[in-house]
């Protein structure tokens, strides 16, 4: 935390503030007009869901991909013990 501090006060660098936020906001309606943003807050929300879905598609493969490894070692004990009672038997 306090490096995080030093390195805001060096490099001036941190979240806008109330007036920062009324100056990007009048930046962006005037570099893309009143009728471009829904069309661009569109994109971006389409965006962001299509890298949501993304990410869980990965991390449910990964967890099947978890699993299968799982029940391939549950086979491989459950052979080994087989092996072992005919071995005995």
């Amino acid at each position: 935390m306090l490096l995080s501090t030093n390195l805001n006060t060096v490099f001036l660098i941190g979240m806008p503030g109330g007036s920062e936020w009324i100056f990007i906001i009048l930046a962006i309606v005037l570099l893309f007009g009143g009728k471009k943003i829904p069309e661009l807050m569109r994109g971006l929300g389409k965006g962001i869901r299509e890298f949501k879905d993304a990410k869980d598609n990965v991390k449910t493969e990964l967890e099947e991909g978890m699993k299968q490894v799982d029940k391939d070692q549950e086979l491989k004990d459950l052979r080994n013990q087989l092996d072992q009672q005919k071995q005995q038997g």
